[in-house]
């Protein structure tokens, strides 16, 4: 009887080991299809279960530290920055769409969260410290009532250094503490606001361009740098994603999406057909048509919108950089930064894509994706001191050029 006792107890034993042996197992499969899979199953888990957007509180105290800072000056001394005003949990593979503007243009950003479905970056200038104080007002309102600030986009505030931004005073309500949604604020700065071009400040501070620019890409892999009052063709984002997951051949390639500007914008085009009717009777034409096209001519506007109509977004062709080509394009990897000493107007885009030839990527243009700048593109007369920049970066840019041959002394390229 003992004996009998003995037995199953020592079957029983050895049955329980078999399970945990077996669960043990089990675990190390999962573990390694999770190596191998991981990425695949994580991105259709969050297709079904998005992350949770950042609750408010967390939102504005992210604000608070951020200003609480004192802000960092950038390599010229002239300018204070303020990093992660907002800041966004952003996939390291995904799509980031990066842009820049005064505040005063801000009110355009309502049109890129429409179009554009990922997350975005915004660089903030701010000219002035009544100017700062409202970049920081404007944040808080926005934070505060737009879900979609607080899940996808990340802000950031530059200001002459010698302004310093301050946490917004909750004691001191201000008109946009009385706002209660999202379309609220838009329409309030719509009406504060005098929109414009942002580097005709009237001021006697240079606008910044590729320090914002440099600032709104920071971090992000995959990025389409633009312009904030260019809106994106409908599903760009979602188009670029699904490619770029695809294939992995895209490495040091700039992948131009073609530029175009309306003469309204009351009626922005959704897709390719839709552009195509506005292009055909001059409603729509090819971006900087009357204000520099061979900065644009390139990209082979008549090849492009003969192209035949397909569904899924692809590479339709290539086309060899030459100067003065600055295209809209996505690229990952080791892409060169902007040139901070290029200021206001003139050769800030241009150099950056010249170093992009030269540091070997090759450009080719998308078959469906493009942008719309909002309005047809003049020329305009400045102020003697904004020509003079001008002037000043035409000089820099034939010094840039000479720097490339020694920063890329092996490149069989030049601009």
């Amino acid at each position: 009887m003992q004996m009998s006792y003995a037995i199953r107890c020592a079957f029983y034993q050895l049955l329980l080991a078999a399970l945990m042996l077996v669960a043990m197992l089990q675990l190390l499969y999962l573990s390694l299809l999770s190596g191998l899979h991981g990425q695949e199953e994580q991105d259709q888990y969050f297709e079904f279960f998005p992350p949770s957007p950042r609750s408010v509180d967390q939102v504005k105290a992210q604000l608070r530290t951020a200003l609480a800072s004192g802000g960092v000056l950038d390599a010229s001394g002239d300018y204070r920055v303020y990093r992660g005003l907002l800041k966004t949990t952003m996939d390291p593979n995904d799509v980031i769409l990066a842009t820049h503007a005064s505040v005063d243009n801000l009110l355009h950003l309502s049109g890129l969260l429409e179009r554009w479905e990922g997350p975005l970056s915004v660089s903030v200038f701010a000219a002035t410290k009544e100017e700062a104080q409202l970049a920081t007002v404007l944040t808080y309102a926005l934070s505060s009532h737009c879900p979609d600030m607080r899940a996808r986009v990340a802000m950031h505030l530059v200001c002459p250094s010698r302004y310093e931004a301050a946490v917004p005073d909750p004691r001191e309500p201000g008109e946009f503490a009385l706002l209660r949604s999202c379309q609220e604020v838009f329409d309030k700065l719509a009406r504060v606001a005098q929109p414009g071009i942002n580097y005709a400040l009237g001021t006697n501070v240079s606008y910044p361009n590729n320090l914002l620019r440099n600032l709104a890409r920071e971090g992000a892999n995959y990025a389409l740098v633009v312009d904030v009052d260019m809106v994106p063709s409908e599903g760009l984002w979602r188009g670029l994603r699904e490619m770029l997951d695809q294939s992995k051949q895209w490495a040091g390639t700039a992948l131009v999406v073609p530029a175009f500007e309306i003469r309204r914008a009351r009626r922005m085009p959704t897709n390719k057909n839709e552009l195509l009717q506005l292009y055909q009777v001059g409603e729509v034409r090819p971006f900087y048509y009357g204000l520099c096209t061979p900065c644009q001519a390139p990209t082979n506007y008549s090849r492009w919108v003969n192209l035949p109509e397909e569904t899924l977004l692809r590479p339709s062709y290539v086309v060899p950089w030459q100067d003065p080509w600055e295209p809209f394009y996505v690229a990952g990897g080791k892409v060169p930064t902007f040139d901070e000493r290029f200021r206001q107007y003139g050769f800030n885009r241009i150099s950056q894509a010249c170093e992009l030839h030269v540091a070997g990527f090759d450009f080719e243009v998308l078959n469906e994706g493009f942008l719309v700048h909002k309005g047809f593109k003049e020329a305009l007369k400045f102020h003697p001191q904004k020509e003079a920049e001008n002037q000043h970066n035409k000089i820099l840019y034939r010094q840039f050029k000479q720097e490339l041959k020694a920063k890329y002394p092996d490149s069989p390229r030049h601009c």
